[in-house]
């Protein structure tokens, strides 16, 4: 019995001398350890700078109708992060969308037809492989014009942006 009490301030006593070792090297590694109380937070303000894109998009230019009654569903959330056909990385809260036959990089303007509400989309990937779908929206913008993302569909009207080029 003494010797498992002995064995325990022994170990003690050679944590503590373990702990101020290192504290004293540390010390004289930063001298600026000196002067803090050990038991002390250090308080750090931290700045955050946030850019928050697509918020507000303004365009100048003629929209141009291409197809009424067509099918929109949204992204699933498994494609999050991953590489479209554009190369960019598919961001889920970013307003872009799939489709398959216009070209890359397209602006369309997509209205429900049961809300009125209308987003405008950049195409950045080919898609919906569904039978029957016609653009797949990114989460964001699905619940945009829907109010909610329980749907899994919508009946949207797709009018294409053609940005006027202002020549120098």
């Amino acid at each position: 019995m003494k010797s498992s009490k002995s064995i325990i301030v022994g170990l003690s006593v050679v944590l503590a001398l373990f702990f101020s070792y290192t504290f004293t090297a540390q010390t004289a590694v930063n001298p600026e350890l000196k002067k803090q109380k050990p038991d002390t937070i250090k308080k750090v303000k931290v700045v955050v700078e946030e850019t928050i894109e697509d918020t507000t998009l303004v365009i100048n230019g003629k929209y141009k109708f291409y197809k009424k009654k067509a099918h929109a569903s949204y992204y699933a959330d498994r494609f999050h992060g991953k590489r479209t056909a554009s190369g960019k990385r598919y961001d889920r809260n970013k307003l872009t969308a799939a489709h398959k036959k216009l070209p890359l990089g397209t602006l369309v303007r997509v209205t429900n037809e049961s809300t009125g509400k209308s987003v405008i989309v950049e195409i950045t990937d080919r898609g919906p492989f569904a039978r029957g779908r016609e653009i797949d929206l990114s989460k964001r913008a699905f619940v945009l014009i829907s109010g909610s993302h329980n749907s899994g569909t919508a009946i949207v009207t797709l009018e294409v942006i053609e940005v006027e080029k202002k020549s120098p």
